[in-house]
C-alpha cells in the first residue's frame, strides 16, 4: 500500500503525512473508512483514535 492509496481513504498527502508521523489522530470517520475498504477490526483501529 503507498502513501497514494490511504490518501484516497484519508484525505490529503498532507493529512496523512500527519498520520504516520503520529502528528495527528485518527477521527471517527477515517476510521470507518479504513475498517470497510481493508477489513481492519474495529478494536485495532479505535486504539489508535486520539
Amino acid at each position: 500500500m503507498t502513501r497514494k492509496d490511504l490518501e484516497a481513504m484519508l484525505g490529503g498527502r498532507g493529512r496523512v503525512s500527519e498520520i504516520l508521523t503520529k502528528k495527528r489522530g485518527l477521527s471517527l470517520e477515517m476510521i470507518r473508512r479504513l475498517h470497510r475498504k481493508l477489513n481492519i477490526p474495529l478494536e485495532s483501529l479505535v486504539g489508535t483514535a486520539a
